[in-house]
Formats: C-alpha cells, structure tokens, sequence
C-alpha cells in the first residue's frame, strides 16, 4: 500500500449545453470474483478514508464483539448512514431504550436529518439539531449496545483506545487484508481508518461471499433485505441495492461508495473533490465493466444538469 493518496484521474466530465464546464477526479479499482484486479484509474493503492463505507465491516466487528441483535433490520440500521426519516429515528429509539438508554448517550453530534424531506419536516414543525437525527446514530447506538452486552465502560466508547474501538479496527483490518495506514476522527466524533480502495473493494467482496450464518454474511443479508433503513427512501444506496439483484452498496462521505455483487465481483471508488454527484456515473461503469446491468443503473449513468429548471446537459463518466 502507497504511503500517500496521490490522486486521481478524470474521471466524470460535467457537460452543459454541449460544452464541458468542469471535470472531476477520483480513483476507482474493480476486482472480479476471485478478487483480482480486473480494471482501475488513478490511485487504488493507497490509504483513503472511506468514511461510511467502513460501517459494514464496523457492524461485523461489533456482532462479533456480543451486540446482541437478532432482528436483521436492526443490522441493518447500525450498518446505516440514515437520511433522519420517522421510520429511522423510532427504530433507533427504541433500540437506545432496549440499553436503557436515551440520545443523551450518544457521542455523535446533534445535526438535522440528511434527506431533504425529513430535514424540511423537522424545520416546518420547529425542530432543530438532535443526536438522534445524526445520519450515524444507530452505528452509535449500535456501539453502545455492544459495550453494554461485552461490559466495557460506555464513557469514552469512541476513543481508538477503547476496548470497542480497537475491536472494530480489527476486523477493518482483517476484511480489507491491510493495515490501517493512519486513524482519523470521522464526521461523527468515532475513529475512522485509512485503507486503499483496493483493500475497500475486497472486504465488500468479502461480505457478499461468506457462507451463509457468518457474521459478515449476516451484515450483507441485513443490509441487502432492508436497504431504506441502510440509507433512506430516495438514498443512492438504498436504491441501488433494491434494483440490482444481490448487490451490497455503501455510500461514504468525500465522494466514496463501494459496491459488491455475489459471485460477480467488487468495486471501490473515491471522488477526489467530494462530490457525490460525480460517483454514481463512475460506479455504472464499473459495473458494467463486470457485466452487470439493471434499469436503476441507466438512470444513473447520467446525472441531469439543470439549467432554468430544466434539463441542458449532464454529469456523466468518460471512464
């Protein structure tokens, strides 16, 4: 693994009115089913954040460390970057209340719902800011209940050096074969790790290939049977795992989103910009590129561009 991220290539151009008004950079790595790397742009060997894309492998970690859930779409949920809807935020209270607990306990800021709906309901009804409403609420409550059931000290649960912490850093480091190369403090207040989009791509490969009652297929499954609750009603994940069959999806902050199809293969990308509109015409082409096809992916391969409320050009991939 590269010491430093060096950057990508072009990878999307942004296209109005039949001219190209800007370009977007990134890297991306593509793996066939035996985990080889079949195709890739720009830097897939070194360290990245992946930022939400990690919650898969974090939820394993903590299933193995006792979090004692049996409902997959409670999997599902502490797997989840939320869009703050009502289904999400009563689902993640009543498991706060299942510890004895309240959203007090959680370290993650208080923030308004991602998805727009959600944040314009909150906002016409006077609401603010709550931690619950944080997109990354039910990992926290997640990694709460998981220091309940395994008695370690709920006080300072996100702290590299807690015994939770460390536990979710080894399986990261187990699934994508790498050693973390640097720890961050993620969007949420909790450790986030460096890995390459190599190492990312594989541990997706990994979820989706376990055989059945494996911890890690438990994750994919859960994920997979209920992807609103991994996302939201209208969140690019979410939508892809219901319109592509048996894929596992998982969008990360700063442009990043990794993908994996059973018996199929994997993919990893990272956006260099952030940009979040840039990375799903990229995944198509990725995808593609492994044979997979589906009607959400047209819909995705190019992004509309508006100009006076209506359609003039697109963002699309000229990977």
């Amino acid at each position: 693994m590269g010491k430093t991220y060096e950057g990508g290539v072009p990878l999307v151009e942004v296209v109005r009115s039949g001219f190209v008004e800007g370009l977007h950079r990134g890297s991306v790595v593509v793996l066939d089913a035996a985990g080889a790397v079949v195709a890739g742009a720009g830097d897939g060997v070194s360290p990245i954040f992946p930022r939400s894309s990690s919650k898969p492998m974090q939820a394993v970690g903590m299933l193995r460390a006792g979090l004692p859930l049996t409902d997959p779409a409670d999997v599902a949920l502490v797997s989840a970057s939320h869009a703050g809807e009502e289904f999400h935020l009563e689902r993640v209270g009543a498991l706060l209340r299942r510890g004895g607990l309240d959203e007090t306990a959680l370290h993650c800021p208080p923030d308004l719902p991602v998805g727009d709906a959600a944040r314009e309901a909150v906002l016409r009804a006077g609401g603010g800011p709550r931690r619950i409403q944080m997109n990354c609420s039910g990992k926290h409550t997640g990694m709460l209940l998981t220091c309940l059931a395994a008695g370690w000290p709920l006080n300072g649960y996100w702290r590299p050096d807690h015994p939770l912490q460390r536990r979710l850093t080894a399986a990261i480091e187990e699934f994508t074969g790498e050693e973390a190369a640097a720890v961050g403090v993620d969007g949420c207040g909790a450790p986030v790790l460096a890995v390459s989009l190599t190492g990312l791509a594989r541990a997706y490969l990994r979820l989706v290939s376990a055989e059945p009652g494996n911890v890690e297929r438990t994750v994919a499954d859960a994920m997979r049977a209920f992807p609103e609750l991994v996302g939201g009603t209208q969140a690019d994940d979410t939508r892809l795992m219901r319109g592509v069959p048996g894929l596992l999806a998982k969008v990360g902050a700063e442009g990043v989103i990794a993908a994996a199809v059973p018996g199929i293969g994997a993919v990893a990308l990272k956006i260099d910009d952030g940009a979040a509109r840039a990375r799903m015409p990229v995944l198509v082409s990725a995808l593609r590129r492994l044979g997979v096809d589906a009607p959400v992916l047209t819909e995705y391969a190019d992004v509309p561009l508006l100009g006076g409320g209506l359609p003039v050009g697109a963002v699309r991939a000229v990977w």
